[in-house]
């Protein structure tokens, strides 16, 4: 595939694909060939076959998910497209939707034929109010087209679709609070079961990531086979948009061949470290992923690799945050730990209560009151986390126990030394560089 892009287009963000250049790509042929050639258990099917997977960072098979939904499931059923992308560090749905808005809404209808639900929902992060308003115009020239709303391009089916601005917390982008948040409610992840016997209203639901709905319409249009061979290795099936930030010389959003190497996407495509700067960790999938060392540079970026390399190993979003040599990653660390806090839903005991403690440990490290004790502590509560409600705990804890796997003499020197030793140390670097839209305000 080398550089080829599908749903990435070569152009500045602001400048998004009108209608009929997206029809000029290819656009809307999937979703054609979906309602004249295909029954919604043949797309669900070839979907499945194509081993696309969750890219909102659970990596769940797309068409086995939709599977769940049974034939007899009651009606109305809905789809819901994620771009919450609270993940720090993440910026590839921001990316996407600037560019080509078309690839996700048509995502977003053949997946309802899929389904057979004839509601959608959009649903964006407040501070994504201009991609937002490109979608928003994107959707009107899809409805006037006669490709969203009643009997999609002449058929019987009929589908669509509703805007919605989230409320703004990071909980809110994990499914079942998501399903809270678009009912009104406080988002807790309190849902028992599948969200496709009861999600929204206590109807069938299925919500996917936008970048994975981006990909639905050309498998539909080449193929399942096509897609799968569109990776690097077998379990890596199609492509994925990778965003890169950090200590690079070129951050951005890069859409390569799934399964594509760690050092390989630094190297080449993010122009390799800024001068002076020395590689020393990146996370995989933003905060809420381990931190990976120079040894896994040539780890396969796709979720089994990563995974095959131990238990709190995760690929999450593809978003790579990398830190150089003068980065203290216990300050980093204690930076994403104060995030978490903050953010938790507080429904459960181990994350309402763990994560402020265990930020509490790092803060007095990092500010030369810590004691060897602490560490155990850490390692200990990092366990408990494990047992919290949903995976945002867990989530939090892989950036500690990366620290105290891969890092711990780093940890041993703030505490001998009762200071950071860095002179450089992260607050004076944080947020790390971005894309150049990254930081202008909507």
């Amino acid at each position: 595939m080398g550089r080829e892009r599908f749903i990435l287009i070569d152009r500045a963000e602001d400048q998004p694909l009108t209608p009929d250049e997206y029809r000029r790509t290819g656009g809307y042929q999937g979703l054609e060939k979906a309602l004249r050639q295909y029954s919604p258990g043949e797309v669900t099917k070839m979907v499945l076959d194509s081993g696309l997977r969750g890219h909102g960072g659970a990596g769940f098979p797309t068409g086995r998910k939709w599977s769940f939904l049974k034939d007899g499931a009651p009606y109305p059923r809905y789809i819901v497209a994620n771009t919450d992308e609270m993940e720090p560090g993440t910026f590839k749905d921001r990316v996407l939707l600037s560019v080509n808005p078309h690839t996700v809404i048509e995502g977003m209808v053949i997946a309802a034929y899929a389904n057979s639900a004839e509601k959608g929902y959009f649903f964006v992060r407040p501070s994504y109010e201009q991609i937002t308003l490109t979608f928003e115009k994107a959707l009107e020239e899809a409805r006037s087209a006669g490709l969203v709303g009643q009997n999609v391009l002449g058929t019987d089916f009929s589908f669509d679709i509703t805007v919605h601005r989230s409320a703004g917390r990071y909980i809110c982008g994990e499914a079942k609070g998501l399903i809270h948040a678009l009912e009104g409610k406080r988002p807790h992840p309190n849902i028992e079961g599948h969200l496709t016997d009861g999600g929204l209203w206590g109807q069938p639901t299925i919500v996917n990531n936008a970048e994975t709905l981006a990909y639905v319409p050309h498998i539909l249009r080449n193929g399942a086979e096509w897609f799968r061979n569109l990776g690097r290795h077998e379990k890596a099936p199609g492509v994925k948009i990778y965003s890169v930030s950090g200590r690079v010389n070129h951050p951005g959003a890069f859409e390569l061949p799934f399964g594509t190497p760690l050092g390989e996407i630094i190297d080449e495509h993010a122009g390799g470290m800024q001068a002076g700067c020395e590689f020393k960790a990146s996370l995989t999938g933003g905060a809420s992923t381990r931190y990976l060392t120079r040894k896994h540079l040539g780890v396969s970026m796709d979720f089994d690799s990563v995974e095959e390399l131990g238990p709190t190993f995760h690929l999450g979003t593809g978003a790579i945050v990398v830190f150089d040599h003068k980065t203290c990653l216990v300050a980093a660390t204690l930076n994403m730990m104060h995030f978490f806090a903050r953010e938790s839903c507080g429904w459960c005991t181990p994350c309402r209560e763990g994560l402020p403690y265990m930020e509490d440990l790092l803060r007095r490290i990092e500010n030369g009151e810590g004691r060897e004790e602490f560490i155990p502590v850490l390692r200990e509560m990092c366990g408990h986390m494990s047992k919290a409600y949903c995976a945002f705990a867990a989530g939090a804890a892989a950036s500690v126990i990366g620290l105290l796997e891969d890092f711990i003499d780093e940890v041993h020197e703030h505490i001998s030394l009762k200071k950071c030793p860095f002179e450089h140390r992260v607050r004076d670097n944080w947020p790390l560089k971005t894309s150049s839209a990254e930081n202008q305000k909507p």
